[in-house]
């Protein structure tokens, strides 16, 4: 089911003005998070039931794929995997191409294996690991057919 309803950008203006240069130019621009490639995660709000749009690091094995809830390190969740987490009908665009995907957190098998392609496509996020006492999640995009 495609993701629909009312877009309220974020509070923070560089988020804003990534996504809008992501968008409007079909990722050609605003495509990198410091140098590495991102996509651009629209979630629902859980409270107030509002499009989210946040940019991520890219990590992906074809069609499908992840994202990694670190937020840094910080001890809690950020707020859009708390979203997914409740509406798991998310959109992901990786350059021009938008679609639709179902979103889950991985079991504890599966972030091992993604892990390492995490952690390649950014390393700090072996460093944040180390940082909180939390699970970090790593969440599963599988593209809805």
């Amino acid at each position: 089911m495609p993701l629909e309803g009312q877009y309220v950008p974020s509070p923070t203006p560089h988020v804003v003005k990534q996504v809008c240069l992501y968008e409007s130019t079909g990722g050609k621009e605003g495509w990198d998070l410091e140098g590495v490639p991102c996509v651009i995660l629209t979630t629902k709000g859980r409270k107030s039931g509002k499009l989210r749009k946040t940019p991520l690091m890219r990590v992906n094995r074809g069609d499908t794929y992840v994202v990694v809830a670190s937020m840094g390190g910080a001890p809690k969740h950020p707020v859009w995997y708390l979203n997914l987490v409740a509406e798991p009908s998310v959109m992901l665009q990786d350059g021009a191409e938008a679609r639709d995907y179902t979103a889950r957190t991985a079991t504890d098998a599966e972030k091992e294996d993604w892990w390492p392609d995490a952690v390649a496509v950014w390393p700090p996020f072996a460093e944040y690991r180390t940082k909180t006492d939390r699970n970090i999640p790593v969440v599963i995009l599988e593209p809805v057919q």
